[in-house]
């Protein structure tokens, strides 16, 4: 059962719960990693990730999906001025996605990745229960190619850097394979972005929505950030 059949009160439950789990105070987050479809097979994972969201921490989140293929536009943002989920309506940052197509000609205004299938649509499930009130941008990579990525990664951490907004990142990875994520993050620790990029072209990964999933690793070390993997799936 997908997300999307989900009340609202099952899923503060969820986020409830998963709070009530962690036994200590952690750091406050400003990058998530979530799976790209969430359903009730990882919902108590994905609600672990989603409880360390305070309710007035952000009042902006930017969710980045990977859709290779799927549009001409290497990286599309879609036009909508609001999106409806079962549990309400949420405001696009139209402030916000005009400074990315001001800051990069590789950002365009275009729909044509965008439909209702979309991670994006999950993520606000749980992000209208985590958060009071916030919006929203949807920055989308159809196009997984190296120069694709860091050109994303540098444009958000460099727009995104002094504003109060949360980040999401939408992709995949199976539990069981540890040996991939660990070469992964300790090539980003010894900051080889060419390694990193040669493994992106590589085909040789795992990841599902991995140009996503390297764009939000390049932008937690420009930030500094403690890297923390306990649910990719």
């Amino acid at each position: 059962m997908k997300i999307t059949s989900f009340t609202r009160e099952q899923i503060r439950d969820g986020l409830d719960r998963a709070k009530e789990r962690r036994k200590e105070q952690e750091s406050p987050v400003r990058i998530l990693f979530s799976p790209q479809e969430i359903t009730d097979l990882n919902f108590d994972e994905v609600c672990d990730t989603y409880s360390r969201v305070g309710h007035d921490d952000f009042d902006t989140v930017v969710v980045i999906e990977s859709l290779p293929g799927s549009a001409d536009k290497k990286l599309p943002i879609p036009s909508f001025k609001s999106i409806t989920t079962p549990l309400g309506e949420v405001m696009a940052n139209d402030r916000l996605r005009n400074d990315f197509c001001d800051e990069d000609d590789d950002f365009f205004i275009e729909d044509a990745a965008y439909d209702d299938q979309n991670s994006l649509h999950s993520q606000l499930m749980l992000l209208q229960c985590a958060l009071n009130d916030f919006t929203v941008l949807s920055l989308q990579i159809t196009d997984e190619g190296s120069f694709t990525v860091k050109e994303l990664a540098y444009a958000v951490e460099e727009i995104l850097a002094s504003k109060n907004a949360l980040i999401v990142i939408c992709c995949d990875m199976d539990r069981t394979r540890t040996e991939e994520l660990n070469r992964v993050l300790n090539t980003m620790e010894s900051e080889n972005l060419s390694g990193l990029m040669n493994y992106l072209n590589s085909g040789e990964s795992n990841v599902k929505g991995l140009g996503s999933f390297i764009a939000g690793l390049i932008i937690a070390k420009k930030w500094g950030l403690k890297l923390q993997f306990d649910h990719l799936i």
